[in-house]
């Protein structure tokens, strides 16, 4: 709880709070005196709590509604109290009874046991429950091992991944889930709040697929058409921005219906499959990180950043940074735009991760750049589909015929009257584009596409069907596919890497493993 307060020091909001909870414990039950062995942690989902042995008697701890669960929000808004180390607040037995009686249930021992002890106490939050671990983008030697909801039992495992790392300059495997730079200035202390009542609340419910958990939001990230689709989709979260899921048609049972079989989205997912391989389709992409990298040692830096060649002016490639042994960091779009202007474009979930190693190589390097984190700034749409081409040459002055605007190429240009940078690419596979634009153009450049494509019967698909559409293609994606723990040859990513990188800089196993 006083990470808030460290952080503060150099100018960082921690999205923490610190969260009342209550566990029971009970004197000498004979019938656990009389084991052998100790039992082992119980937890019921249905009733939300756990269960263990504390000496010859039991400890139960429990997970109240979101609704009757208690924040320590006066810490947040004024600080931790002056002095506060193991002091306890004071417990409240009526407000866990509902747990304490479906353990007694359960567990029927319970009902004639002691309760000796009722302790309340702070455990800290984040939005999401998991801990914050790794260095932080934004300051230099900043490492953080903050907001562990479950307290000291994950000390010696962080403990030497945070050591191993800071020797070795890599994370030893990956951990994204914990890296503290998932969260940004979107995180305000009323969304931290909000999620972290819904998180302490949901401890013990059973996890879906696709999961999905709608306190807080929507946050300030949404794209220009985000009001227009809210209604006619399934939005999911991602980075605090809200991106269509899936898109609901006539007789569609809509709405949010997780589940362990094919659920309410399969059907659709499929026929905007359908629509993008037989037709056009338009799709939401504003969530990407974005950066743009310039100045005299532009190419320099990302020489040394990229495993990649450098794209000629008005080329883009698929580059990745490459950790000193070869393993896979992180996935860049990478186009130049004119000579030593450069726009880098990563994964939603990887924005300041990806950042924070740029910014790192670059101080490190004392290359004279300029990064420039312009995601909040830039909005995002693609299309894709046999037809794609034929609606936007309606609306280009410009020619994108194959011959002109071939594959993996960009330019800056005019779309509709509005200026976009054009690449040609697109993670479905198929014919496409990525327009990149002012994030207040979005709307209108939106009502412009799908006005044109009314011919061509266009219309919107989410990240479900571009995810179905991307791995029948075998375009592996960071995060799923590839990731931080595995080298770059693992995951066959050789037509990406230059030949005296492979040489060089790394070692590159004879064969698979």
């Amino acid at each position: 709880f006083w990470a808030r307060e460290v952080g503060k020091l150099i100018g960082l909001e921690h999205p923490l709070i610190p969260v009342h909870h209550q566990y029971v414990v009970t004197g000498s039950v004979p019938e656990v005196k009389a084991l052998k062995k100790e039992l082992p942690v119980l937890r019921d989902l249905e009733g939300s709590y756990y269960l263990r042995q504390e000496r010859d008697g039991l400890l139960l701890g429990p997970y109240e509604s979101h609704e009757k669960m208690k924040l320590q929000d006066s810490w947040v808004t004024n600080g931790v109290p002056p002095g506060f180390g193991k002091e306890l607040f004071e417990s409240d037995l009526d407000r866990i009874m509902e747990h304490v009686e479906a353990a007694m249930e359960m567990v029927p021992v319970l009902r004639n046991a002691e309760i000796i002890n009722i302790v309340s106490g702070p455990i800290t939050y984040s939005p999401d429950i998991l801990p914050m671990v790794g260095p932080h983008q934004g300051v230099r030697n900043y490492w953080v091992a903050v907001g562990f909801g479950y307290g000291v039992i994950h000390a010696g495992g962080i403990g030497k991944f945070l050591s191993d790392w800071i020797l070795d300059g890599e994370p030893p495997f990956d951990l994204i889930e914990l890296d503290p730079n998932r969260y940004g200035k979107w995180t305000t202390t009323q969304y931290t709040a909000q999620k972290a009542r819904e998180s302490y609340g949901l401890n013990n419910i059973v996890g879906y697929p696709k999961e999905e958990r709608f306190a807080g939001r929507p946050t300030e990230r949404m794209s220009g058409i985000y009001e227009e689709l809210k209604t006619k989709c399934s939005m999911g979260f991602h980075a605090g921005w809200e991106q269509p899921h899936w898109f609901y048609k006539p007789g569609n049972d809509t709405g949010y219906k997780p589940s362990f079989r094919r659920t309410n989205w399969f059907e659709p997912v499929r026929q905007e499959y359908r629509q993008v391989m037989e037709k056009v389709g338009v799709i939401d992409l504003t969530p990407f990180g974005k950066f743009t990298v310039k100045g005299k040692d532009a190419i320099n830096l990302l020489d040394h950043l990229l495993a990649n060649i450098i794209p000629k002016v008005g080329f883009t490639n698929i580059s990745h940074m490459l950790t000193s042994r070869g393993r896979v960091y992180a996935e860049l779009t990478v186009s130049h735009l004119s000579p030593g202007e450069f726009l880098l474009i990563t994964g939603s979930g990887s924005e300041l991760h990806d950042l924070r190693w740029i910014e790192e190589v670059a101080t490190q390097g004392q290359y004279s750049v300029e990064v420039t984190n312009v995601t909040d700034e830039v909005g995002v749409l693609g299309v894709a589909g046999p037809l794609s081409r034929k609606v936007l040459q309606k609306l280009a002055s410009e020619d994108l015929s194959e011959e002109a605007f071939k594959f993996l190429h960009s330019r800056r240009m005019n779309i509709a009257g509005i200026p976009v940078t054009a690449i040609r690419i697109s993670y479905t596979g198929e014919l496409g584009w990525e327009l990149y634009h002012r994030r207040q153009d979005t709307s209108a450049l939106y009502s412009k596409i799908m006005e044109a494509g009314q011919e061509e019967s266009i219309d919107n698909f989410g990240t479900y069907a571009m995810n179905a559409l991307r791995l029948e293609k075998a375009f592996r994606a960071w995060g799923a596919e590839v990731r931080v723990t595995l080298l770059f040859s693992y995951t066959n990513l050789f037509l990406f890497v230059r030949r005296n990188v492979i040489k060089d800089k790394t070692k590159v196993p004879k064969s698979m493993p």
